[in-house]
């Protein structure tokens, strides 16, 4: 199986460029992606921080203004992060007042995170900063949704295919 893929990516387009010439930073989609993200990271980083946010907190608040109440595991796979990194994010996120942590009544086990009144109306600035950053890339909203899409299809490829091994 690894054996064909292996041949399969060999004989892919990508292998007709002369040797090496694959390993070139601008050629690396991975250093594209990085630092794309890092740029959209930035973009927010100054408006949300006029809030008291920090982009990983706003993306779980995010996520809560869209499903509502979660638990820590449950926002954790998401968020696509491990629970145990999401903890003090939420802890700071329950300091500010934004959302409160209450531990599962059927399974102590459980703790349950759910937006707070003022963590719900930080909503509407965070709205607004969100479409600022949307505009400041400049893209149609065509090509907006599209460029989404294929990251989002990307990353679920990726997570699901084995990594070749070295030849």
């Amino acid at each position: 199986m690894i054996r064909a893929q292996i041949k399969k990516l060999v004989d892919s387009p990508i292998a007709a460029v002369p040797a090496y010439e694959h390993l070139l930073l601008q050629n690396q989609l991975c250093f594209a992606l990085y630092a794309a993200a890092n740029a959209v990271t930035r973009a927010y980083r100054e408006p949300l921080g006029k809030l008291g946010l920090t982009y990983p907190q706003y993306l779980a608040m995010v996520v809560l203004w869209q499903d509502g109440t979660h638990t820590v595991k449950g926002l954790a796979d998401a968020l696509q992060l491990d629970s145990s990194t999401l903890t003090p994010l939420l802890k700071r996120l329950e300091a500010a007042g934004w959302v409160s942590r209450t531990r599962d009544a059927g399974d102590e086990r459980v703790v349950c995170v759910e937006l707070t009144a003022a963590g719900k109306a930080l909503r509407r600035p965070v709205s607004a900063i969100q479409k600022g950053v949307a505009c400041r890339t400049q893209l149609a909203q065509r090509e907006f949704v599209a460029l989404r899409g294929q990251l989002q299809a990307l990353a679920q490829t990726l997570a699901g295919a084995e990594v070749p091994e070295a030849v």
